[in-house]
């Protein structure tokens, strides 16, 4: 797992990181614009080893499809330099204000490649989801999300307005 990161000669005091969405398969052209545009970028990259008939090889591809990080300040005019880069669909935005991600999470991230931690993806699930179990003797099961530690799944029979919660370690789960 490694990832592709630059550090540009910019001021960085009043940047933060954005996510950008590319088009399908151009995450390393966008980062590779980006880093010629003076931006710090961040592209997690995981390493999958493939094997064909007559040789096994190490291929690095993008942890998130569709997505590299950038680190910007909202304010300036890069935004709009950012938009106009071949296979940039947009910045990631609410409202049209851009989302910042907390520098936090990223270095988590790089930390987490760097030291070749092996991962994979999950669904992203928040308390209070609707979701389904997969797999196992409870397939098809579906709740809601009550807590992530103990991994609690409530099901609830609305008309008359009763629920019952099971702890669901050891079982993936789906957002519905």
């Amino acid at each position: 797992m490694t990832a592709a990161t630059h550090r540009p000669l910019l001021n960085l005091q009043f940047q933060q990181w954005y996510s950008i969405q590319t088009r399908y398969r151009f995450e390393r052209k966008v980062t590779a614009q980006l880093q010629h545009k003076g931006l710090q970028t961040f592209l997690p990259l995981l390493e999958e080893f493939h094997r064909w008939s007559d040789r096994r090889q190490s291929i690095h591809t993008p942890l998130f499809s569709g997505y590299t990080f950038a680190q910007i300040d909202p304010s300036s005019r890069l935004r709009i330099d950012i938009l106009h880069t071949e296979g940039v669909i947009g910045i990631i935005s609410f409202r049209g204000a851009p989302i910042p991600i907390p520098a936090k999470q990223i270095e988590d991230l790089q930390r987490l490649l760097a030291e070749k931690i092996p991962c994979t993806l999950h669904a992203f699930l928040r308390v209070g989801q609707p979701v389904r179990i997969r797999g196992g003797c409870l397939d098809g099961l579906e709740g809601i999300l009550a807590k992530r530690g103990d991994k609690n799944l409530v099901i609830s029979i609305e008309s008359i307005q009763r629920s019952v919660a099971i702890t669901i370690e050891g079982y993936e789960l789906e957002p519905i």
